[in-house]
């Protein structure tokens, strides 16, 4: 299969391949480095659960080999109903918070802590357009995908926190430099602002979900 119609199809210079092995028990064939690696149990039990991994695999995921020729992601069908919106969008907003504070502290660790910001600002992203909007986005621009609800900053800034992350988990790409740092925090009050209002907009559609059972 060609290596654009992997996955949901935007690949690009920067993009990788992620590999998922479903094992009934211990499989020395599959390396932890190369692949994640989840049982058939475990994967039902994320699947119940609604969690935004199932989400992603049900929608995105491609088959690549089955042993028994059988499609086991796609015969569970749609997963359960994703119920951790608030929990999970509280939870990336306070990575952010202390990247951004680790940032502001020590410049020894700038580009990493500039990584955990992007994971933050993606993962928020993602669950709140699973939660909140018809269409969940998994792509590395989930946040600039949320139409009204977009993170509006510069271009260029974002594309610094990205690239910050894939220097962090890939080793690949130009160093980040001190003004290019600098662009990117820049941002970060604006970063607060937009999570602070898409955080108010989840906790009031948890309230109003509460009290109109």
């Amino acid at each position: 299969m060609p290596l654009d119609q992997f996955a949901r199809g935007d690949v690009s210079p920067s993009s990788d391949i992620d590999l998922l092995a479903i094992v009934e028990g211990y499989e020395p064939r599959f390396s932890p480095d190369d692949y994640s690696i989840y049982s058939y149990e475990r994967i039902g039990e994320i699947w119940d659960e609604g969690n935004p991994f199932a989400w992603h695999l049900s929608i995105e995921s491609r088959l690549v080999y089955s042993s028994d020729q059988s499609d086991f992601l796609g015969e569970l069908g749609k997963p359960g109903s994703y119920k951790a919106c608030r929990q999970d969008c509280e939870k990336f907003f306070a990575l952010f918070r202390e990247a951004r504070e680790s940032f502001e502290l020590q410049a020894e660790s700038r580009v990493f802590d500039l990584s955990m910001v992007f994971l933050a600002i993606r993962n928020f992203a993602t669950c709140f357009s699973l939660g909140m909007l018809d269409i969940p986005d998994f792509s590395r621009s989930a946040a600039l995908r949320l139409g009204s609800r977009s993170l509006l900053i510069p271009n260029d800034a974002y594309r610094v926190l990205e690239r910050s992350r894939i220097l962090c988990t890939r080793a690949v790409g130009d160093p980040i430099t001190h003004q290019e740092a600098q662009i990117a925090a820049e941002q970060f009050s604006c970063i607060q602002k937009w999570m602070d209002r898409l955080l108010a907009e989840v906790r009031q559609s948890c309230s109003t979900s509460l009290t109109t059972v």
